[in-house]
């Protein structure tokens, strides 16, 4: 079956395919001289892809160069490629095809981002802090991150919203424990302590992220029902507060008891408040 793809338009297909518009040709670079990329956004790479990509090394060679860009001490930096080049390592290459182009930081992160989110899906955390930093260091707003990702806004956001998890949750997904539709589900769940409970019940049980969310909104409802009722306003208050509103028109609102409590009083338009002065300056005379 063929890959899903993620809808990023030509993304780095372009880069390649235009590799003689750039000045440049691909350049055989010692494997010594080439530095992973600090940006990368994936912290996590599965020891068996490797060694697969690997083996398909040594059989076929690498079919597609890397892309860098120079680097202090006469070395160079990845910008897209590291599993290409962590597994030239296990195959033991001497060298590597490269493409040598100058790059701003900026399209350094995006290419960085879009080769991880086409090419192989990021853990959903490594891809919401991937597009964290595209918006701190590159001053996107979602609608921008959206549109160069090819994402829409709403994945863009639901990713985003994983951040606010406790650490203990934002592991659990990252070992796959949980999947991103959980996180999901668990980031409209209010109390940190409530949502890595969650986490382990799903991850323990096994729960589907329908099941979740029908737990998740249980809970809710039963917290909402456990809520403490306001007490019940002391008759005299009560009248009071009914004689406040015939003579004002105003909305008024009383809580606490005959010794000690609170009035408030709402109006709508400005004439309410200027009808409300005038009581006032009439009391006053």
């Amino acid at each position: 079956m063929a890959k899903k793809t993620l809808g990023l338009g030509r993304g780095l297909d372009s880069l390649f395919a235009g590799a003689e518009d750039w000045g440049t040709s691909i350049q055989e670079i010692p494997i010594g001289e080439l530095d992973p990329n600090p940006d990368q956004p994936r912290r996590t790479f599965d020891d068996e892809s490797i060694a697969q990509l690997a083996a398909s090394i040594r059989d076929q060679g690498i079919l597609q160069p890397l892309l860098v860009v120079p680097s202090a001490g006469g070395r160079y930096r990845i910008i897209a490629g590291e599993r290409r080049y962590r597994a030239a390592r296990v195959a033991e290459l001497d060298t590597l095809p490269c493409i040598v182009k100058d790059i701003d930081v900026i399209r350094q992160m995006e290419i960085a981002l879009i080769e991880n989110l086409q090419r192989e899906d990021l853990n959903p955390m490594e891809a919401a802090k991937g597009i964290q930093a595209l918006m701190k260091q590159c001053g996107y707003t979602q609608e921008k991150v959206s549109a160069r990702l090819g994402k829409s806004r709403p994945a863009v956001a639901n990713l985003l919203r994983l951040l606010t998890l406790p650490e203990e949750v934002t592991e659990m997904v990252r070992l796959g424990l949980i999947s991103a539709g959980h996180a999901r589900v668990l980031a409209g769940v209010t109390g940190a302590e409530e949502q890595i409970r969650l986490a382990h019940k799903a991850a323990d049980e096994g729960l589907s992220v329908r099941q979740l969310e029908q737990i998740a909104a249980s809970s809710k409802t039963k917290k909402v029902k456990k809520a403490k009722k306001p007490a019940a306003l002391p008759a005299e208050l009560g009248e009071l507060q009914e004689k406040i509103l015939e003579k004002t028109g105003m909305k008024t609102t009383l809580s606490g008891s005959v010794n000690k409590g609170k009035i408030v009083m709402q109006y709508s338009s400005r004439e309410e408040l200027e009808r409300f002065y005038d009581l006032l300056q009439q009391i006053q005379e």
